[in-house]
């Protein structure tokens, strides 16, 4: 196995990453921005004004895209035992 399998392999995981993680990140981070924006503007400073709506939102989030998430982390362990099985990791 040479160092471009290698490379390929991190960089699907990565991107595998990159789709699980991201629309519970991209919605805590709109909750956040949203919540300090009302504080500024309210001059309201309660700390948990900020955590508590982002942390209900993001499990929301990824309660909706837990099937999408299973399925790429399916895909990429799929695609990953198939190299092992062949002889790509760990071959010679």
């Amino acid at each position: 196995m040479g160092g471009a399998e290698i490379l390929e392999i991190a960089r699907e995981a990565f991107w595998v990453t990159l789709l699980v993680a991201g629309p519970a990140m991209l919605a805590g981070l709109a909750v956040g921005l949203s919540i300090a924006l009302l504080q500024a503007l309210t001059q309201v400073q309660e700390l948990t004004l900020v955590f508590v709506p982002r942390i209900i939102v993001m499990f929301i989030v990824i309660a909706i895209s837990l099937p999408f998430m299973g399925g790429a982390l399916g895909r990429f362990a799929t695609e990953l035992y198939a190299r092992i099985a062949t002889g790509g990791i760990g071959a010679g």
